[in-house]
């Protein structure tokens, strides 16, 4: 087996883990009742009128 080989099935497996490790802890994150205010504030931007 290459050491290419060993690499691409290293990162097949464990990079898939960690991607979804990651989207777990940013869905975690935006879903907190403790953030809710502040992402409330952060969508109504664009309908601020200056």
């Amino acid at each position: 087996m290459s050491t290419y080989e060993i690499l691409r099935e290293f990162a097949a497996s464990w990079g898939t883990i960690y991607f979804a490790l990651i989207f777990f802890i940013a869905l975690v994150y935006a879903l907190l009742p403790s953030k809710r205010e502040a992402f409330d504030d952060a969508s109504r931007i664009p309908l601020r009128e200056d």
